[in-house]
């Protein structure tokens, strides 16, 4: 189960507000213990694809993702997984999003932008053997 407070939840919203009308993307930072995880903070990441692809999907840089994992040591958190928007389309995972997932311990978050608005953010963690996406009971605290 994945846990995220309030002030965490609010900043997830505003980065894919502010990056729509394209994804935003950002690395989720907290506590893991067990199967039980707990958001304290985001570390946001530019979305690397040329700019005319960026409506319907990020990438993350690998020197950025880098300075996101000694961030989160510096920080002694653990990074939970990825928190990305959907522009106007729901917060599941796509087959894109499936395509490009890698770590199937980690939180893999989506929050629906629609018209330039945050509406619904869902959870969902990939399979051990990399099949599909399940959601992930998620908590807002």
């Amino acid at each position: 189960m994945l846990t995220i407070p309030a002030d965490v939840l609010k900043l997830i919203q505003a980065h894919g507000e502010a990056a729509y009308p394209n994804e935003g993307v950002g690395l989720l930072l907290g506590l893991a213990g067990g199967s039980d995880k707990t958001a304290g903070a985001i570390y946001p990441l530019a979305n690397s694809w040329p700019a005319d692809e960026q409506f319907h999907r990020y990438q993350v840089d690998g020197a950025a993702m880098l300075q996101g994992e000694l961030e989160a040591a510096r920080r002694g958190l653990d990074i939970l997984g990825f928190f990305h928007s959907h522009p106007d389309h729901p917060a599941e995972a796509s087959s894109t999003d499936h395509l490009w997932a890698t770590w199937p311990w980690y939180s893999y978050v989506i929050t629906t932008i629609a018209q330039g608005r945050a509406t619904v953010t869902r959870s969902w963690v990939l399979r051990e053997d990399r099949s599909a996406f399940d959601e992930e009971a998620l908590t807002f605290s």
